[in-house]
């Protein structure tokens, strides 16, 4: 007889899944706290789940009420005929614990807490009581402090705030910890609709990855929209950004408040450039996410997505169709500031435009099309169309303020959906003053699936979201090349003390950063030894205890060409900072980068890219990425940024060996990933780049929690 074979191992995340998939299509539903007093919270809350098109079983619990509105009320959760899906609690704080305890004992798999869960008096926790009493029930919690749910896709509505019945259906898979953001896009009338829509709250249990990772699996999701002021479940959050990016399912993401990283704030440089929102551009850019800067953004981005129709691969830019030239003038403008490519249009679709126009109007992109207004629904038809059928064209928007006409044409709305039905491609109408669109024309347009964007800066940058969707994908962060466990516990015992600065520069060249020689000094006559030995020039550092930018204090001289120049610089240092001394090799000159190193509480170390030197502060701009990086994902971020141009040489100076910044940066990359828990920040500034290669000048570190890493 064959022995069996061994039994699969449970998945880990089989059970958290279950539960949740239990609570969002929940056949069976107790209302604890349910209600007849009108605009009470148990009220609404009957009266929208009762909305619910799957119809649910549902138990009303209150023991001050034998029935309500001719629906039998029972006493307590333990007198339900079943173990409930999902437990709805509209009770007081103080009756949380004990209520969700009696969900837990009766089976219930999943609840809904729309209170804030705030500590009763003489009774501190409650929210982690809360959540270990779920926990251990394996139970999916929403909240606390949340408005609940709606599962369009499913019929469900478990909410406490009435909302539009129905709801619109459509696309967009909505997860946010904002209750009024919920409500505010729910009952926004744009032109797309929801499969499912989550308030999470403060998500005691369940986190925002896992209902993203829900709606994710339903067939119907096209776009994830996530509005969100933490990273919880962060390794969760970027598993469900991948598959995403796999399944080529926009992501827009709206990040609110930003990550402190620590005491790096305090100390070092990297630290204090990847705080406020580091962490969030790090997931944007490693996983593909097209990040919105406001509601408005987010509105006309997730409308643009849902429509359905992509931007043509390949083609480079956006074209649009005016009826005013100082419009036009004014969009060129916004488009050029927000980085977004204008089409360069072919000669025959010149021809096609020129025909078209009246006399004296210059056929081109952006296109003003007013002349004498003859045939204004033919005119524009026909040069939208044209425009739209250019290939370098990847979308086209009719950028008009589609305001009521006072005679009722129609005549915009309806070449928009003429030129729209001549082409797969997206086109739209690009309105610049929200106030003044007309509801009535909107609403046609979108039920026809064409987008109203509601701003011209924020439809551009919806357009620019569009653009960047359809183009070359940016890889995921890399595998990291495998630890060298030998180096990595010998730096991570270095890192446990105060090392000195010549220590940590042994490190960097330990991983491939070639850096300045370097040696440590407590007399002027040592100083003299150490400046001969490395030879002349050499600059002279402070190395005192607890100065952690030393030209802030004025602890560097620069340019030491002699024993004489050194042994006065010595004694003037030492007077006042004290006798440690570092004595460093003159770096050769070039551009300067600052690179480091800052570890975000959700992510882990970040790598953090800029202008360096005294470039920092006018270059403020930087890139804040996850490890690891390759060397070619190194040279794009280079390219990207404005310290690149000097790099690459600027008003005749030599070009940097942008090779060898990039390899700095990739065994930066490589010593995050090998030394991230001993480390809470690492400043390399600046890495001086020229014409021969990279060499790190000055090096800061601020130990982390080196017990994990030694």
């Amino acid at each position: 007889m064959a022995e069996a074979p061994p039994a699969a191992a449970p998945d880990p995340a089989a059970r958290p899944a279950a539960a949740l998939t239990a609570m969002l299509e929940a056949r069976s539903v107790a209302l604890v706290g349910a209600s007849d007093r009108p605009g009470s919270l148990g009220a609404r809350m009957v009266a929208e789940l009762a909305r619910s098109p799957s119809r649910p079983r549902s138990y009303l619990v209150n023991p001050r009420h034998r029935e309500i509105n001719g629906v039998p009320c029972l006493p307590s959760l333990a007198d339900l005929p079943e173990a409930a899906d999902l437990v709805l609690l509209a009770v007081p704080d103080a009756a949380l614990a004990e209520q969700l305890e009696l969900a837990a004992r009766t089976g219930a798999r999943s609840a809904v807490i729309f209170g804030n869960a705030v500590d009763p008096p003489g009774a501190p926790g409650l929210r982690n009581r809360l959540a270990a009493t779920a926990r251990r029930a394996g139970m999916a919690v929403c909240g606390a402090g949340c408005m609940g749910f709606v599962n369009v896709a499913r019929g469900l509505r478990a909410i406490g705030y009435a909302e539009p019945d129905p709801l619109p259906a459509g696309p967009v898979a909505l997860v946010t910890h904002s209750g009024s953001v919920f409500s505010a896009l729910l009952r926004a009338r744009r032109g797309f609709g929801f499969t499912v829509a989550v308030s999470s709250g403060q998500e005691l249990v369940t986190t925002a990855a896992a209902y993203a990772r829900y709606a994710l699996a339903l067939p119907e999701t096209r776009v994830l929209a996530l509005v969100l002021e933490a990273i919880r479940d962060a390794a969760q959050l970027r598993a469900v950004l991948e598959a995403a990016r796999r399944r080529d399912v926009p992501v827009v993401l709206l990040p609110v408040g930003g990550s402190a990283a620590g005491s790096a704030l305090v100390t070092a440089h990297s630290g204090a450039l990847a705080a406020a929102d580091g962490a969030w551009q790090a997931l944007a850019r490693g996983h593909g996410v097209h990040r919105v800067a406001d509601l408005a953004e987010l509105a006309d981005t997730l409308e643009l997505f849902a429509a359905g129709r992509r931007a043509a691969a390949g083609a480079p830019g956006i074209a649009t169709v005016h009826d005013s030239g100082l419009e036009r003038a004014h969009l060129a403008d916004l488009a050029a500031g927000l980085g977004v490519p204008f089409a360069p249009i072919g000669a025959g679709t010149r021809r096609r435009l020129a025909a078209a126009l009246d006399p004296g109007l210059e056929p081109g992109n952006p296109l003003d099309v007013w002349g004498t207004g003859r045939d204004a629904e033919a005119l524009v038809t026909s040069c939208l169309a044209a425009l739209a059928g250019d290939p370098a064209v990847a979308a086209a928007a009719l950028a008009v303020d589609l305001v009521p006409e006072p005679d009722g044409d129609q005549s915009y709305p309806r070449a928009v959906l003429a030129a729209a039905a001549r082409t797969a491609k997206p086109v739209a109408v690009l309105a610049g003053l929200p106030a003044a669109v007309d509801p009535a024309a909107a609403a046609r347009l979108r039920a026809a699936g064409v987008p109203v964007l509601e701003g011209a800066r924020t439809g551009l940058l919806a357009l620019r979201h569009l653009l960047d969707h359809a183009g070359p994908a940016r890889p995921p962060p890399a595998a990291p090349p495998p630890p060298v466990p030998e180096r990595r516990r010998r730096w991570a015992r270095a890192l446990r003390g105060a090392p000195a600065a010549a220590t940590l520069f042994g490190m960097l060249r330990d991983y491939g950063i070639p850096a300045v020689r370097a040696q440590p000094a407590a007399t002027r006559a040592g100083a003299v030894r150490a400046a001969a030995a490395i030879g002349y020039p050499v600059v002279l550092k402070t190395d005192a205890p607890g100065i952690a930018h030393k030209s802030d204090v004025g602890g560097v001289r620069l340019g030491l060409d002699g024993p004489e120049p050194v042994a006065a610089a010595y004694d003037e240092l030492a007077a006042r900072l004290g006798p440690r001394v570092l004595v460093c090799q003159t770096a050769p000159p070039g551009t300067e980068l600052a690179l480091g190193i800052a570890r975000d509480p959700a992510l882990g170390p970040l790598i953090v890219i800029g202008a360096g030197g005294v470039l920092v502060e006018f270059l403020t701009e930087r890139a804040v990425v996850l490890p690891h990086l390759t060397r070619s994902a190194a040279l794009a971020i280079l390219a990207e940024l404005r310290v690149g141009t000097l790099l690459a040489g600027f008003r005749g100076r030599p070009p940097a060996d942008l090779g060898a910044a990039a390899a700095a940066i990739t065994a930066l990359s490589a010593l995050a990933c090998e030394l991230g828990d001993a480390l809470e920040a690492l400043d390399v500034n600046p890495l001086v780049c020229g014409p021969s290669g990279a060499v790190a000048a000055d090096v800061l570190a601020v130990p982390g929690n080196v017990g994990a890493a030694g």
